[in-house]
């Protein structure tokens, strides 16, 4: 799985790179997005294309991480 490192304060990253980031399909990121038990970070909306925030993202993964340890 492919790590983006933050290089600027609010770097964003659209959905297809998510999905790599992760590598998921569509659904399955919009299924994320659906789901209020799994908090994965909200979307940001410009010109109906969906962006997420780099720092957003990481915390998610740091929750993830500190919830499969606890496990």
């Amino acid at each position: 799985m492919p790590h983006y490192k933050t290089s600027r304060p609010g770097e964003m990253l659209p959905a297809a790179h998510v999905r790599q980031r992760y590598a998921i399909s569509d659904m399955t990121l919009w299924r994320w997005e659906k789901d209020p038990k799994l908090d994965f970070p909200k979307p940001i909306r410009i010109n109906g294309r969906r962006y997420w925030r780099v720092t957003d993202l990481v915390s998610f993964e740091t929750r993830q991480s500190s919830q499969q340890e606890a496990a």
